[in-house]
């Protein structure tokens, strides 16, 4: 059993530094922490190239034998980990290779702007528990890595696609496939959401929480779409927003 005892070993120092995508890019993997994110990639069998835990975690009846396993004091665990108490438990996975989908049709999720990591999790969970094609983080994005958006994300990146780039570039290919594209903004030429029907093939693009989505991405859709407000909320959390446009969209 190898027991690491220091916050200063060489191995603790090099995996606290992936908290900056810098690093992440760098070492090229990541780190998942705390009980549910880890069991959800050995469910998921993602290729883990280790696992850490405190001597005193005591769920190891379902951790794999065949991953390389550190051992650490509770004083380390707590210096690695980026929660206030920490659940005494890691894995480390290398960050997937970027590449293009075999094909652009489908019902896709791209987020234009989404700065807050709360908004990124809950979008991406959504749209993995509503079945799509995939996801699409555009530029200005929170990072989809970091610690606060993978905890959000609760493990649904590891279960639906999930893409980062120029949105202006998907939406020239969802176009080439005749893939009809949605907006969300209220505006003169914006429809009601619920006059939409449902259907197999869409894109839909929401947009930054305080400006909304980019002028140049709104030339660029077939439709914009708004949610009417009954009450007296000024506006809708774009997450929130998100999820009734995609379980309305979907079919």
């Amino acid at each position: 059993m190898t027991l690491i005892t220091s916050s200063k070993n060489e191995l603790i120092k090099s995996l606290r530094k992936l908290t900056r995508k810098k690093n992440r890019e760098e070492q090229q993997r990541y780190l998942l922490e705390g009980v549910h994110l880890v069991r959800e990639a050995i469910k998921a069998q993602q290729k883990l190239i280790m696992l850490l835990a405190t001597t005193d975690f005591q769920q190891v009846d379902w951790l794999p034998t065949d991953v390389p396993t550190y051992w650490l004091t509770p004083e380390v665990a707590q210096a690695l980990g980026t929660t206030v108490t920490t659940q005494g438990i890691f894995a480390v996975l290398p960050l997937p290779v970027t590449t293009v989908p075999q094909t652009y049709t489908g019902t896709w999720l791209l987020l234009d702007g989404v700065q807050d990591p709360g908004n990124i999790g809950t979008m991406v969970r959504t749209a993995d528990a509503a079945g799509l094609s995939g996801v699409v983080l555009g530029q200005g994005s929170a990072d989809l890595y970091s610690a606060k958006v993978l905890r959000s994300m609760q493990g649904s990146h590891l279960h639906i696609p999930i893409y980062q780039g120029e949105l202006t570039t998907w939406l020239q290919a969802f176009k080439a496939a005749q893939v009809p594209i949605f907006g969300s903004e209220l505006n003169p030429a914006a429809v009601a959401f619920h006059q939409i029907p449902a259907q197999k093939n869409f894109a839909l693009i929401m947009g930054n929480e305080g400006n909304g989505m980019q002028a140049a991405l709104l030339a660029q859709t077939d439709q914009n779409l708004y949610i009417p407000i009954q009450g007296r909320a000024e506006s809708l959390n774009v997450a929130i927003a998100a999820g009734i446009l995609l379980f309305q969209l979907k079919d």
